[in-house]
This record gives structure tokens, C-alpha cells and sequence, in this order.
């Protein structure tokens, strides 16, 4: 009967963890998005320049050799390869929750009961042997194995462990997102290098042109054709052009240092190609289809990824609702004195036992973790669906930008041509005496400005071709 009532009992108390368990909150869950427009362009061409090696889309040996600088030696990028370690971490942490824990370990002790008590009477009068009193003070003597285990009955532990997976498989998208990153900052700086490069070479012509032009208005002035005024004015240009040159200089250490610190060492020379750089052809590329941005580009895997553990975590905070079964056991040897710890069976010691427990009465922190967690899936499907808008507007922005340069660089080529020869026209008027200094002046400064904004233009076409390759999710594979 005893035991009846005993077994009556835990089946009420199982029945109440069972029904205050079902009683869960709704889930609120937003399914993503995942499509995309069918085509940039109304091209349905496939190929995919983002698929191309880094090694085989850049061409520049000086330029290939310093992005493998930085692979080695960037900061930042080893930085996230210790994250990625740390996640991986994290999935053994989650693994061995799941599993049972075994330990040994060993303990002694003395014990002195009150004589006048239950116990303490119950030993007075108890021999070990006929002959031989229980010790007083008794010593404690055990040494035993002990496990324990929480059966993943509801697989919260399982979630847990896959939520961690995920998180490590976002952190190596998270890697590969910088790489691209870097690639693509890596050249962009190299690329303007060289078009600094090319604008300091053209203003050291200029300033040769201009010495030339000094030297005849001041024989022009031996001559009383012109004034001191114009000597004056020629002379101040001069000195204008060449104070252009250190700007451009500085400008040049400012980027070489941003490349040395991507590459992660101190300030030196960086080693460039000696190329023309207006006669630099951009790369053509191949956008593919908008769908492929959903394997390319690792931002997008990363924020799958982390929508995926979102998800994951809903499942790890709904299990907290139910009951947890755990089981104990305890197998060793206890005596109070190492001569009998020996003996078998009498030192033998053994625990077995389960135990059911589940929140009854005062719910609020396991429901808030429950609505944190699904206000995260929610934020992480938000944040899915814009990386992909993200990831298909700046491919757009990019096909668009390739195609404007390429108008603007052609008409700017033009415009630098015909002032390249209005110089030579204004010089041969101004010694003829048909055309006053002004009009050499202005012709020489517009011819400037326009080679310094053919380059620009030639710097942001490769630019484009650097920005549309990481947009693409090109540099990472």
C-alpha cells in the first residue's frame, strides 16, 4: 500500500509538470524572403565573374603579392581567425552538455554526534564486532565514481549544440566577407597609388612647360612687348604648380602607409608597377544572375547562418517550458578506517536515482528569454532580408557606375587632347602677339586640370572593376 500511494504521488506531480509544461507562450515567427529579381540587366547569362580567383582576376604581380602579404599578416583577419577558434570551442562546450559527465573523486572526514541523540545513542550501543565499539569521533573515509546526465528528452540540448554549429559556420562566412573586404581595400589603395603616382609626373611636366612659358614672356619683356605684370603672373603659376607636387607626395605616404597597415607592418616603400597608368584596361566583368548573390557573397551566408541559430535558440528557450529528467549514480568504497575500505562487500557503496523537475509557479524569466528569443529570430530574418537587398543594390550601383566611367573617361580624353593643343596654339599666338598672357595662363591651367580629371576618372574605373569583383562575393574562394 505504501508503495501504491508512493507511485500515485509521482504520477500527480508528473501529470502537473506535464500540463504547467504545455502551457507555452504562441511563437511568433517571420519567414524570410529568399527571392530576388530575376536578372540586373534582363541578361539571364550566368557567368559570374564573382566565381573568379583573386589570383586570376588581378593580374598585377605587385598587386597580387600584397594582398598575400596581408593574408598572412593582417591584424583584423587574425583577429576573426581566434573568433572562429572560440566558436568552434563553443560547439564542444554545447556537445559535452548532452552527454553524461563521469567523475572520480575521493574524500575524507571525522564526525562527532551528540550522545543524547538518536544517532548518537544508535552508536553507543553499536559494536562493529563482538568486542570492538563503533570509533568516537568517527572518521569518514570514501573514495567513488559519480555521473550525472540530463536526458535531451525534449532535444534542448541537441538545439543548443546545432545553434553553436551555426554561429562557427557564420563566423567563417564572417572571415571570408573580410577577405573580400580586404582584397578590395588592398586594391583600391594600390590603384590610387598609381594614379598619384602618374598626377606627380604630370605636374613635374607642367612645371617644365611653365619654366619654358616664364622664359619667354621675360624675353618678351627684354623685349617691351609685355609688363612686369605678366612676368609676375607666370612666375606665380609656376610656384603654384610646384607647390602641387607635395600635396601629391604627402597624399602618396598617407596611402602607402594605409596599404603597410593592411599588410600589417611598419611604414615602407610600397613596391608598384612603373606602368602608365592612363593606359590601364579595366577588367571586363560578368555580373550573373541576382540568385547567385545567395551562394557568393558570404555576408549573406553569415546572416543565414545566424538566422538558422535564431531559429535554433526558439527551440532551446520553448524545451525550458517542460520538465528536465536527470539521472545520479554513485559506485565506490566508504569505511571509517582504510582497513575496512578494502573489504568486500561490507565498504561498498552505490546511489542510483532520477529525479523530474519543471517550472510551476512564477514563469516570467523562462517566458522572457522565450520572447527575447523569438524577437531575435525576428531581427535575424530582418537582417537577412537586407543583406540581400544590400548585397543586389550595390551590384546594380556598380554595372551602372562601370558603364558612366567608361562614357566619361572617353569624352575627358577628348577634352584633355584638344587643351594639350590649344597650348601649343596659345603659345604661338601669344608670340605673334595674338593673344595676350591671360589666355596662356588659363589654357595651361585648364590643360592641367583636365589630365588631373582624366586620371580620377581612369582611378575610379578601377575602382569599379575592384568594387563590382567584392560586390559580386569575389576574393574570398
Amino acid at each position: 500500500m505504501r508503495n501504491k500511494r508512493i507511485l500515485n504521488r509521482a504520477w500527480i506531480i508528473l501529470m502537473v509538470l506535464i500540463y504547467t509544461g504545455c502551457t507555452v507562450p504562441p511563437m511568433v515567427r517571420k519567414n524570410e524572403n529568399r527571392t530576388t529579381p530575376v536578372s540586373y540587366n534582363g541578361s539571364q547569362d550566368s557567368t559570374n565573374t564573382g566565381k573568379v580567383s583573386w589570383k586570376n582576376y588581378f593580374t598585377d604581380p605587385y598587386l597580387t603579392a600584397l594582398i598575400d602579404t596581408a593574408f598572412k599578416n593582417n591584424q583584423e583577419l587574425n583577429i576573426t581567425l581566434q573568433e572562429i577558434e572560440i566558436a568552434k570551442q563553443e560547439i564542444r562546450t554545447r556537445k559535452g552538455e548532452y552527454l553524461p559527465f563521469v567523475g572520480l573523486g575521493g574524500g575524507a572526514g571525522l564526525e562527532k554526534l551528540g550522545r543524547y541523540t538518536n544517532m548518537g545513542a544508535s552508536e553507543a550501543t553499536t559494536d562493529i564486532k563482538p568486542g570492538k565499539e563503533m570509533p568516537e569521533p568517527l572518521p569518514d573515509l570514501k573514495v567513488a565514481a559519480f555521473a550525472r546526465w540530463e536526458v535531451d528528452i525534449w532535444h534542448k540540448l541537441r538545439n543548443a549544440k546545432k545553434a553553436a554549429v551555426n554561429r562557427y559556420l557564420a563566423s567563417i562566412e564572417g572571415k571570408n566577407f573580410m577577405m573580400t573586404n580586404l582584397i578590395a581595400e588592398i586594391a583600391n589603395s594600390y590603384y590610387e597609388l598609381l594614379a598619384l603616382d602618374r598626377q606627380l609626373a604630370i605636374i613635374q611636366q607642367n612645371i617644365e612647360i611653365q619654366n619654358n612659358a616664364l622664359k619667354v614672356v621675360r624675353m618678351e619683356k627684354e623685349a617691351t612687348r609685355v609688363t612686369e605684370l605678366a612676368v609676375r603672373r607666370f612666375e606665380a603659376q609656376v610656384l603654384n604648380t610646384q607647390s602641387l607636387q607635395y600635396d601629391i607626395k604627402q597624399r602618396i605616404t598617407v596611402t602607402e602607409n594605409r596599404i603597410n597597415f593592411l599588410l600589417g607592418r611598419y611604414p615602407q616603400p610600397v613596391q608598384r608597377s612603373t606602368q602608365d597608368f592612363e593606359t590601364l584596361a579595366p577588367v571586363i566583368t560578368q555580373a550573373g544572375i541576382p540568385s547567385q548573390l545567395l551562394e557568393n557573397r558570404p555576408d549573406v551566408k553569415q546572416a543565414e547562418q545566424a538566422l538558422t541559430a535564431a531559429k535554433l535558440d526558439i527551440e532551446v528557450a520553448r524545451a525550458n517550458f517542460y520538465p528536465s529528467l536527470g539521472l545520479s549514480a554513485t559506485f565506490g568504497l566508504q569505511a571509517f578506517s582504510p582497513t575496512y575500505i578494502a573489504k568486500l562487500p561490507e565498504s561498498l557503496l552505490f546511489t542510483i536515482a532520477g529525479d523530474l523537475a519543471g517550472p510551476l509557479i512564477n514563469k516570467n524569466a523562462i517566458k522572457a528569454n522565450y520572447a527575447s528569443a523569438n524577437a531575435r529570430q525576428i531581427q535575424a530574418v530582418y537582417n537577412y532580408e537586407r543583406t540581400i537587398l544590400n548585397a543586389y543594390i550595390e551590384v546594380a550601383n556598380q554595372l551602372s557606375n562601370i558603364s558612366n566611367l567608361a562614357s566619361s573617361y572617353d569624352l575627358k580624353a577628348k577634352e584633355v587632347q584638344a587643351l594639350n593643343q590649344s597650348i601649343t596654339i596659345s603659345n604661338g599666338l601669344f608670340r605673334s602677339a595674338r593673344a595676350d598672357y591671360m589666355e596662356v595662363l588659363l589654357t595651361q591651367r585648364d590643360a592641367l586640370e583636365s589630365r588631373f580629371d582624366l586620371i580620377e576618372t581612369k582611378m575610379e574605373q578601377m575602382h569599379a572593376t575592384v568594387n563590382i569583383y567584392r560586390a559580386l562575393g569575389g576574393g574570398w574562394n
